[in-house]
């Protein structure tokens, strides 16, 4: 669900000012009216299906069993990425590479679900859920991910739309940026990565969730669900509003100035996004057929992730990899990857940039034919 975004928004710029704002306003527009509520509908449906059939009268037996394969999963496909990568890629037929990838993607959508609520699971029967609790935990995860520089990890959709491109679809970005020639190190850094940070992002999650639970009109669902989506919605819109000043000053500032900056604007979109992905995720449970759980499920479960891959955004699913806080160079360190339409239409100059290009080519390989033809005397023509 998060990205790196160094040196792409001056890649994707071009054309006239109005018409880059307009793109960007129709990006962000897409990320939070499409993909958000359909990747929160993919996570409420698997998630609700894992407690329906995995082990669903032992509490703490299904969380086990959902962390461990969830976690076992990550770490397999973090430590094999390379691998995978190299094996899959359109040149070993475009219809197998895309059925593969799109399966790889399913499976590590069932992980990243079940380790999630596996740890989410097994936390509330560890810890309980009283306030100051939520609150103890929540703290000190959160500042454990500042101290860590990865607090941008608690970042997700619509602050986050991953498009399914070949060029890097199995990449899994480790906490260390170790490589697979060091064996050792790398599987380190792979656990370390998918288990301590991937982790902590989880009790980061649970404890704002579990805190607007018990503090945003506690004695009426419906209404405290439509708050946080409103409300949710409200923060996004003035998040994505306040992106062109933040980028400004964090291009101006240096050192401790700046990662604080990043961190705070991080946290106001993590405010917005787990209010978002609260209310879309009450409401479903609400209003989408609430008295048969099985065919509500395994519907929304379908239609979120066909469509998902039909807009050929389906890694928006994922939660994977580590991200280093203010990593990029200047303010690109607090440009949200919301790229859609950007990419699409940029990869369309693309291509008719370079079939201008051949055809260029190919008048000039023919006028230089017809001109030695003309310059040939009649004798070297018979």
């Amino acid at each position: 669900m998060r990205g790196s975004t160094a040196g792409l928004a001056d890649t994707l710029a071009s054309g006239s000012r109005a018409h880059q704002a307009l793109l960007e306003i129709a990006d962000l527009v897409f990320a939070s009216i499409v993909v958000a509520p359909a990747v929160v509908s993919y996570w409420k449906s698997t998630w609700s299906l894992m407690d329906l059939y995995v082990v669903p009268d032992e509490p703490v037996s299904s969380a086990a069993a959902c962390a461990i394969f969830g976690l076992l999963c990550d770490l397999f496909l973090c430590v094999f990425q390379s691998k995978l990568g190299k094996f899959l890629t359109p040149e070993h037929g475009w219809l197998t590479y895309y059925v593969l990838s799109r399966l790889y993607t399913y499976v590590a959508g069932v992980a990243c679900v079940g380790a999630w609520r596996g740890v989410w699971n097994l936390l509330n029967e560890c810890t309980g859920d009283s306030a100051r609790t939520l609150l103890a935990t929540t703290g000190a995860a959160t500042l454990s991910l500042a101290a860590l520089r990865a607090l941008r990890n608690i970042s997700a959709a619509p602050f986050a739309v991953a498009v399914d491109g070949p060029q890097d679809y199995f990449d899994v970005p480790t906490m260390f940026r170790t490589t697979s020639r060091e064996m050792a190190l790398y599987v380190l850094d792979c656990i370390f990565s998918v288990t301590v940070v991937g982790s902590l992002v989880v009790f980061v999650w649970r404890g704002s969730w579990a805190l607007l639970d018990i503090f945003l009109y506690p004695d009426d669902q419906v209404r405290s669900f439509w708050t946080s989506l409103v409300g949710g919605y409200v923060v996004v819109l003035v998040t994505f509003a306040l992106q062109v000043p933040m980028r400004w000053a964090a291009a101006r500032l240096h050192g401790a100035p700046r990662l604080l900056l990043v961190d705070v604007y991080h946290l106001m979109s993590f405010v917005a996004t787990v209010n978002v992905w609260r209310g879309v995720w009450g409401l479903l449970d609400v209003y989408y057929f609430p008295d048969r759980p099985k065919f509500s499920n395994w519907s929304i479960h379908i239609i979120s992730l066909t469509l998902l891959i039909l807009l050929n955004c389906s890694n928006s699913i994922l939660v994977r990899g580590v991200y280093i806080d203010a990593e990029e160079p200047a303010g690109d360190c607090v440009v949200f990857p919301c790229h859609y339409l950007r990419l699409f239409f940029h990869k369309e100059r693309t291509k008719k940039r370079h079939s201008r290009v051949l055809a260029a080519a190919a008048l000039a390989a023919a006028r230089k034919t017809e001109e030695a033809s003309m310059l040939q005397t009649p004798e070297e023509k018979v």
